[in-house]
């Protein structure tokens, strides 16, 4: 048996999709903003997954220019059909609903098959059905008329996988479970024992999140509510489960008839949410043809055990070193960043990142490069070689949940004098928590963050000298700062608005889970 532990993926993993090829197991998550979009992730277990990639690699495939930070990819589904893997998302900043494909899950991906017009609203899915024909279903605005937020519904249109456009009649199949259901969305079709299944997520991606299912002896309808639902929600749970926001599933099976959904839901913590929404699992099973979720139990569990062997454990790398030519992964950017914005090749053992005009206030392209939060206990550090030129010149480390509600731990160029500051910027606001003269050459950055308290310390030769102890992360939280996102943190650089030839150059980057 093989013990899995809550979430499967910790962090900023939300709107999971999943298929099995074999095998294996493919699991792939919304972006937003952030470059590149849509991280792939391979698993043989489903209690190990490893990121072998991100699917939206090219600015070709993925324009951001502008994008709000809760903007751009919204909920990508992936599939595999006859030898071809298929992912359809939406970028809500450009372009619409499309569709890439590949043979290898690693990539290189197509460019991007745009639907069009046709394919009005979000949350687009792919069904192939046992003839081999395509069927698309998605989430559109009520084309009677939206009478309230969230009036939507779920339709299906068939797919040409030749011309990668709709075809023939779109049908509305679902409005959701309950009278005046707001964001029917995130649906997924399946076929099971003679039965199409449309399972989707309804009430928003919040306190009212569920996930309901209903059922067709056809693919166009009409379908029958599931009187259990919904399937899965904590809203009964109140807001101070430890487990809130659960919704927007998929369904896989494995080799053996066992299913399995995997769903996004969010941890808060003193209550407040600055992870996002993560990814979570859970086991199915089929009662009268109706799938049943963590039966007994019906809730999501820290942990649980699944039948077979773990093949592999990987080890999560917590340091990243710049030895070569390309970045970890793991590693993510905001929107398309400029070209030259940051090389190893300069200066070897170290990541160079060029001072542009735009800051992290900006819905721009900052010179910015991160990792997700994975949890409320953690350490992160960097080494800085950077000395500034003129005022307005910047760079260190950040705790990111928006260009709006973020965290800045660096060196900045003040009335040609260097200082270290610590400085929050709330509602696109700064406060500076802290401020002093700043030593002269490499410093080592490091954040020690314990629940929503955080305190900052540098080190220029042996000792670590705190700067600021006790600072409230929770303004960087979904309930303070609003959006879909949850926290990264990384380096940054910026000349703040002024024309700038300099660089700032990082030894290595860490993140690290640290005891409680």
């Amino acid at each position: 048996m093989i013990t899995i532990s809550n979430p499967i993926l910790s962090g900023f993993y939300p709107d999971p999709s999943i298929c099995r090829v074999g095998d294996d197991f493919y699991l792939v998550n919304s972006s937003f903003a952030y470059f590149p979009g849509v991280p792939i992730f391979h698993s043989k277990d489903m209690a190990h997954w490893e990121q072998i990639g991100n699917i939206l690699d090219r600015n070709s495939q993925l324009p951001l220019k502008g994008c709000g930070h809760s903007q751009g990819i919204f909920a990508p589904t992936i599939r595999y059909f006859n030898g071809i893997f298929y992912m359809i998302t939406t970028n809500v900043s450009g372009g619409g609903n499309f569709i890439v494909t590949t043979k290898n899950p690693k990539g290189p991906w197509s460019e991007p098959y745009f639907l069009g017009e046709d394919a009005t609203g979000i949350d687009p899915s792919l069904f192939f059905d046992e003839d081999g024909s395509c069927y698309y279903v998605g989430t559109r605005p009520n084309p009677k008329g939206v009478r309230y937020n969230g009036d939507w519904e779920i339709w299906v249109s068939k797919l040409d996988l030749q011309t990668m456009k709709l075809t023939g009649e779109n049908h509305k199949i679902w409005k959701g479970a309950l009278n005046n259901v707001i964001w029917p969305e995130g649906p997924h079709l399946y076929q099971k024992n003679g039965y199409y299944y449309v399972m989707i997520a309804e009430g928003g991606t919040g306190p009212n999140h569920s996930i309901t299912v209903a059922r067709s002896k056809e693919v166009m309808g009409t379908y029958e509510n599931n009187p259990n639902n919904p399937i899965l929600t904590h809203r009964h749970l109140g807001s101070n489960y430890p487990i809130i926001y659960v919704g927007h599933g998929d369904l896989v099976d494995d080799e053996k008839g066992n299913w399995y959904m995997i769903m996004l839901a969010s941890r808060p913590c003193e209550g407040f949410t600055n992870l996002g929404r993560e990814t979570f699992l859970a086991k199915v099973i089929w009662e009268n043809d109706w799938p049943v979720v963590n039966p007994g139990i019906g809730k999501l569990e820290e942990k649980l055990m699944l039948p077979g062997e773990a093949f592999y454990k990987l080890p999560r790398q917590s340091t990243y070193h710049f030895m070569n030519q390309k970045l970890d992964d793991a590693f993510v950017m905001l929107r398309n960043p400029e070209e030259g914005m940051y090389n190893m090749a300069e200066r070897e053992g170290y990541l160079r990142m060029r001072l542009y005009k735009d800051n992290l206030k900006k819905a721009a392209n900052p010179a910015y490069i991160g990792v997700r939060q994975q949890g409320y206990y953690y350490q992160s550090d960097t080494l800085l070689d950077f000395t500034a030129n003129q005022d307005g010149e910047e760079a260190g480390i950040a705790v990111l949940q928006s260009n709006l509600y973020h965290i800045r731990f660096g060196k900045i160029m003040e009335h040609k004098e260097e200082w270290l500051i610590v400085a929050l910027c709330e509602n696109g606001t700064d406060t500076i928590i802290s401020k002093q003269k700043a030593p002269r050459g490499k410093l080592e950055l490091r954040i020690i963050n314990r629940g929503q308290k955080a305190d900052f310390y540098y080190r220029v030769k042996e000792e670590f000298l705190p700067i600021a102890s006790g600072v409230d992360m929770y303004k960087l939280s979904t309930e303070v700062a609003g959006g879909f996102t949850g926290c990264t943190i990384g380096m940054y650089a910026s000349s703040n608005g002024w024309e700038s030839v300099n660089y700032a150059d990082f030894g290595w980057f860490s993140y690290e889970t640290i005891k409680i």
